[in-house]
């Protein structure tokens, strides 16, 4: 879990002192400073009070002026600009608006918007109230993941306290403000953390995509206007407006404001989340996590969850962990989910895990997805087993390529970009389980 301590003694700032993890082992969930009181003592709600003081307060378009000063983006996967999502509301329009924190946290080796929910449910309490405000929104849900349901708990008895206090329903702390905020229970679907595969859940059908346009911010829940951002994302908010976007910018870099919490699974001594400026090297960060586990080198990184695609560690350790650099290193930042694998990992063996877990999740919408993603994973385990001819890598490719951007929603995509990256940077290790039928990486105990 997240512990400041790490970063100041290294020498490396961070914003958030009012997000900390507090360093907990997660099983431990009804310990902890999440309640109300505690989350004031840090200056919780302070943000909410500031924009709705009668006088020196802030006028919605402020809010969202100061959130796109920012440079905050969206820190679901996407990384699309916060304050201009927001300015694409039709606030003045006289119709029900409704805000949406997308807590489905699916993404596999991601795991840091649950323990922002367990371990601080307030500040993305705050962060909702304060977007409703500068949205002209007046009710709200927190899709959370099916698979968490302590979480789920902790975020009810904390919206409890919320309207205990005044902070939640109408006429918030004496303003024109009504907000009322509800949580939704997710049951597990990868598919439902696409924006409009969740809407539709949440309007109580199949979770599947819709087709785009129109955008959610025209025709969103029950066909109403609809603002879903991620869970991470709304929790910047309150720290934003305290500070000022200006010194959020700073503590990142141009275009890439802020800190992020990365999720480091895999190979590393210490796995975790940890919340560093944007811009750090990924070198820092691998520090941070106790460095490759048992000693080992570094073999490989997927930098933004298991939808992104691969980098060497050649690569890899040139970057820093934004998403103007990973991307131009050929990969994407994502959720933040930073998978790294030592020089053991078969990339054949795990590619095949990830083949079957695409083709299991996908919703069948789509022919290229329903398809053709049960065609990576097939391709894929004859090549593992052995059973694969010399042709079976270009089909692959090409299956994965006739995929890409053929799909309603990005899990086709999902699915073949992990493909195109293996082949891309370790097609030798292909090419030896073709040839020899067993694995080129040697056997370690």
């Amino acid at each position: 879990m997240l512990d400041l301590s790490k970063f100041q003694s290294k020498g490396v700032e961070t914003c958030f002192h009012d997000r900390h993890l507090n360093a907990q082992i997660y099983a431990g969930l009804n310990g902890g400073n999440w309640r109300l009181k505690d989350y004031e003592a840090r200056g919780g709600y302070q943000a909410l009070r500031k924009i709705l003081a009668a006088e020196g307060g802030m006028t919605p378009d402020q809010v969202v002026a100061e959130v796109k000063g920012s440079g905050l983006r969206g820190r679901g996967g996407a990384g699309f600009p916060t304050g201009l999502k927001w300015s694409f509301m039709p606030r003045a329009l006289p119709v029900q608006k409704y805000l949406v924190c997308n807590s489905d946290e699916g993404e596999p080796g991601t795991c840091k918007d649950r323990d922002i929910l367990a371990y601080n449910p307030h500040i993305v309490i705050e962060g909702m109230i304060i977007a409703a405000y500068a949205m002209g929104i007046s009710v709200g849900y927190n899709y959370i993941h099916g698979e968490i349901f302590e979480v789920y708990d902790r975020f009810e008895e904390a919206l409890e306290e919320a309207r205990a206090a005044g902070y939640l329903g109408d006429n918030i702390l004496g303003s024109k403000l009504s907000f009322q905020l509800h949580a939704h229970h997710g049951f597990g679907a990868y598919i439902c953390g696409e924006e409009t595969a969740l809407l539709e859940s949440l309007e109580g059908k199949k979770g599947q995509p819709r087709f785009k346009p129109p955008f959610p911010a025209s025709f969103g829940m029950y066909g109403k206007p609809t603002t879903i951002n991620n869970t991470e994302t709304f929790a910047a908010v309150p720290w934003i407006i305290r500070n000022g976007g200006q010194a959020y910018l700073e503590c990142g870099k141009p275009n890439n404001g802020g800190t992020k919490i990365f999720s480091m699974v895999g190979d590393v001594e210490r796995p975790g989340n940890y919340e560093v400026p944007m811009g750090t090297p990924f070198a820092k960060l691998l520090e941070l996590a106790g460095g490759v586990a048992g000693g080992r080198r570094l073999k490989a990184v997927i930098p933004g969850g298991s939808s992104a695609p691969v980098l060497p560690a050649g690569v890899i350790m040139d970057c820093t962990m934004d998403y103007d650099s990973i991307a131009k290193a050929g990969s994407m930042l994502g959720s933040g989910a930073v998978i790294v694998m030592d020089e053991t990992r078969c990339m054949v063996k795990s590619l095949l895990r990830l083949s079957y877990f695409y083709s299991h999740e996908s919703c069948g919408q789509c022919t290229p997805c329903r398809e053709g993603t049960g065609w990576l994973w097939r391709l894929v385990n004859r090549i593992e087993h052995g059973e694969a001819l010399a042709e079976d890598l270009a089909l692959l490719d090409s299956v994965a390529e006739n995929i890409m951007g053929r799909t309603i929603c990005a899990l086709g995509d999902a699915a073949a970009m992990p493909v195109r990256g293996m082949l891309k940077h370790f097609r030798d290790e292909f090419v030896y389980h073709v040839e020899h039928k067993t694995c080129m990486v040697p056997a370690y105990v």
